[in-house]
């Protein structure tokens, strides 16, 4: 999910996607964005377990994106076992704000909804995956401050109930990184973004033009 934002230098990103035209950084905002269960700073019990709490089809999926991404087209699109719970839009993994949200969408005329696979499956969605929870070459956690004259500031929205991005693991990324302001949403789950009253919080904490 990308968007086209007023506010000057400040990428705005949902889940794995950032839209960002300005060339010097004023700040930034990500909504739910991805978790990698394999970083190292995470205390192994803690990514063990929040790991274990997606189906095991998303187990699946994610081990074998991290362990062997050149099998990952293969699981996506065999159909002996069932593949990924967000692509089979599966009811059990959404809670009922996402399922309300999810309704409301439904009902909605989206002409260009087409283009957001227009590259294909494996570059819009299996590439995700890939670059998402394979190997990284560094720790997000060893990041240091990008605004350490506190000329600029970077948000994270989470909700509670997402369950495809785990709220323990936000959180101790967000303590890892005292400089990161992080918010939480007591009943969100994965589609925050189009919640009514979430988005213009998250645009109101952003520096305009």
């Amino acid at each position: 999910m990308c968007l086209e934002s007023p506010w000057e230098g400040t990428p705005l990103g949902a889940a794995s996607n950032t839209y960002h035209t300005a060339c010097r950084l004023a700040g930034a905002a990500l909504v739910v964005p991805i978790v990698n269960y394999w970083w190292p700073s995470f205390p192994p019990n803690l990514s063990r377990e929040a790991y274990k709490r997606q189906l095991v089809r998303d187990q699946w999926k994610l081990r074998i994106a991290h362990y062997a991404p050149g099998l990952l087209y293969w699981w996506m699109t065999q159909k002996w076992f069932p593949s990924s719970s967000m692509v089979d839009m599966n009811p059990e993994i959404f809670n009922a704000q996402d399922k309300d949200i999810l309704k409301k969408i439904s009902a909605i005329q989206t002409p260009d909804q087409a283009k957001v696979r227009q590259q294909g499956v494996f570059e819009s969605l299996h590439r995700d995956l890939m670059v998402g929870f394979g190997m990284w070459d560094f720790d997000p956690m060893d990041l240091s401050n990008p605004f350490p004259q506190n000329d600029g500031i970077v948000h994270i929205w989470q909700g509670y109930e997402d369950p495809f991005v785990p709220f323990q693991l936000q959180r101790y990324v967000s303590k890892k990184l005292p400089w990161i302001q992080y918010h939480e949403v007591p009943d969100g789950g994965h589609l925050i973004m189009s919640l009514g009253g979430t988005f213009p919080s998250t645009s109101n904490a952003l520096p305009r033009k």
